[in-house]
This record gives C-alpha cells, sequence and structure tokens, in this order.
C-alpha cells in the first residue's frame, strides 16, 4: 500500500515565494472589501492597491492568465480614478 505523503514532494519556500505569498494575501483581502467602499473613492483606490499587492503572486507563481487579469483591474480602477 502507497501512503500519500510518499507522493508529495516536501520543500521549503524561498523567501521571494514566502513575501509574494503574503503580498498575494494582502492584496486578495484589499480586492474582497473593495465592492463595499466603491460608491467612494477608496473604493477604487483599494482596488488598485489589491491589484498590485497581488501582482508578486502570481507572476512568482507564473501564472500569467492572473497575472494579465490583475493588470486588468489595476488599469481599470486608474481609469475610473482619472475620470472622477
Amino acid at each position: 500500500m502507497v501512503k500519500l505523503k510518499n507522493l508529495v514532494k516536501e520543500r521549503k519556500l524561498t523567501p521571494v515565494e514566502r513575501l509574494s505569498n503574503r503580498l498575494g494575501y494582502m492584496g486578495a483581502a484589499f480586492i474582497m472589501i473593495s465592492p463595499y467602499l466603491l460608491p467612494e473613492a477608496i473604493g477604487a483606490v483599494t482596488y488598485v492597491a489589491g491589484g498590485i499587492l497581488s501582482l508578486p503572486q502570481v507572476f512568482v507563481a507564473k501564472q500569467w492568465n492572473l497575472v494579465v487579469v490583475n493588470l486588468n483591474v489595476t488599469l481599470g480602477y486608474l481609469i475610473y480614478l482619472y475620470n472622477t
């Protein structure tokens, strides 16, 4: 019987991966609270901050589709802020 533990490779995260994970969690938190703050300008600012803070995590993980999504959110809300 093969134990599941033998199928998983143990490795430690590098400092860059640890930092990018923490920034990603902070960015995700900003993005989650932003819809409730959106009627005011601070909502758009938190969307932009969340998009920028989430970028290192998805860039290090090489999840290029999420890099494009985060850039799109950031650019869209920067345009929104510029027009208001």
